[in-house]
């Protein structure tokens, strides 16, 4: 079976730039991404580049080269459907904030959402694919939907989850480790398989496409994220023995990266991990253990969070201590809001959590970041709190320039590595701060001794 045509239900941080390489790499291939967002779409048909919805390195070129040749986006959400023989499924799995599961299960009333229009507006035979992060068995839900709701038609649903890291997106989706499709091991599913390798087969490698049964790839997903979460918050954990004992945090994670055995990714202590993904698929393995009985392995994982807030809760103790123990009245500048450098995603960021816990003791915050505007930093802060928006937008005031922010400011701490922060003129910042001049480098990114010989105040994660 050879596909015309592709529709994306979901133009997020994973639909957008995914179904663009797609159409950019598949010319032959009409690509639909659709959205009930219209703001969002309009975002990805605005003529200046700079202002798509999702920001990530290279993104732009590719949207350019695809868009109105092969690549469309829009709203008509059933028409892309009746017109596509493969539809992506990339919508939003927040964890739950209600009922059975509150707090560690995934939502899935948008995937279950989209399943049943699908079952409702198709009329000829569909390859439906999982793209967003779900929790194991949920291709079963989606089958049973399908055909006890649909009009008489086949449907095959593959698992195909994203391994993207957020900042790196197209140079992953370029060239991926792997790419991993689960089906049902019959005749029609691994046809239905064989479909989806063909479309990846037009620029990854066939050695790096992966053909496993449905079950295997929605869990694998999930264990690969947690386990990049899980080596974080090990070196995290480290790094408060580290402070504890005067040792250098990053000499122990080069020294023990050094072994073959461990290798050295992912050992770089900070102020903990953010992201769409990590948090929720570990409480999604919380949960899915524990519904299973499994209790001592639902709290092994478990654990990998406490220690993730852990450190946020410890990075702002440690300024609040800096300060004599008060924030009252003082002004704290947070460098960075996004969970990490080169992406305008600000979900889980520690700097939310770390902004919260500093204004609940009294202090006003000023922020600055160069991708992420103030709405959405109020956005984040307005959905963690009970505080009103007006409290809120008193206490967090964003600036569009970093040495305006920093003016006056009792501390500064980066808390998103972007490379600008490294690589400023730090005396800039030390002529408009108040003395002390004290630096809390959430990232290790700094050069410490430069910023001595300054005279600042220095206080990096683990040394």
């Amino acid at each position: 079976m050879k596909i015309k045509q592709i529709c994306c239900i979901g133009a997020g941080y994973v639909g957008g730039p995914t179904m663009a390489v797609i159409a950019l790499k598949c010319p032959q291939i009409k690509v639909n991404v659709v959205d009930i967002n219209q703001d969002r779409i309009d975002a990805w048909n605005d003529d200046n580049l700079d202002n798509l919805p999702v920001y990530e390195p290279g993104l732009a070129d590719v949207v350019k080269e695809a868009r109105g040749r092969n690549l469309f986006f829009s709203t008509d959400i059933e028409k892309a459907i009746d017109e596509s023989e493969m539809i992506f499924i990339a919508v939003n799995t927040p964890t739950k904030t209600y009922g059975e599961g509150k707090g560690q299960a995934s939502d899935l009333k948008y995937v279950e959402l989209c399943a049943r229009t699908i079952a409702r507006v198709a009329k000829t035979d569909k390859i439906v694919v999982e793209k967003s992060t779900l929790p194991v068995r949920t291709a079963e839900s989606i089958q049973i939907i399908l055909d006890k709701t649909g009009n008489g038609v086949n449907f095959e649903v593959l698992s195909n989850p994203e391994f993207l890291a957020e900042g790196t997106a197209i140079k992953d989706l370029f060239k991926s480790d792997r790419v991993l499709i689960g089906g049902k091991q019959t005749k029609s599913g691994k046809k239905a398989m064989s479909t989806l390798v063909d479309i990846y087969d037009n620029w990854i490698p066939k050695e790096k496409i992966y053909t496993t049964n449905v079950w295997s790839s929605e869990l694998s997903k999930l264990v690969a994220n947690a386990f990049l979460a899980q080596r974080i918050s090990s070196i995290n954990s480290i790094s408060a023995l580290c402070e504890a004992t005067e040792a250098d945090v990053d000499e122990v994670a080069t020294a023990i990266g050094m072994d073959s055995r461990i290798g050295k990714k992912f050992l770089k202590s900070s102020v903990g991990f953010g992201g769409s993904c990590f948090q929720k698929d570990i409480l999604n393995l919380v949960y899915i253990s524990k519904s299973l009985g499994l209790d001592e392995v639902s709290e092994y994982w478990n654990q990998v969070i406490k220690i993730n807030n852990y450190q946020k809760h410890r990075f702002a103790k440690k300024i609040m201590n800096s300060l004599f123990g008060t924030l009252s009245g003082k002004k704290i500048t947070l460098l960075g809001w996004a969970f990490k450098k080169d992406t305008n995603d600000t979900r889980e960021s520690a700097a939310i959590y770390i902004a919260d816990i500093l204004i609940e003791n009294g202090a006003e915050i000023s922020v600055y970041d160069p991708k992420v505007s103030q709405q959405q930093m109020l956005s984040d802060l307005d959905y963690l709190n009970s505080r009103s928006f007006e409290e809120n937008e008193n206490a967090l005031i964003y600036y569009s320039d970093p040495l305006k922010a920093c003016e006056n400011s009792h501390a500064v701490a980066v808390i998103t590595e972007w490379d600008e922060f490294k690589y400023y003129d730090w005396h800039k910042i030390y002529d408009c701060v108040m003395r002390p001049a004290k630096v809390f480098d959430g990232r290790n990114i700094l050069d410490k001794k430069t910023l001595v010989d300054i005279g600042f105040e220095v206080f990096s994660i683990g040394k």
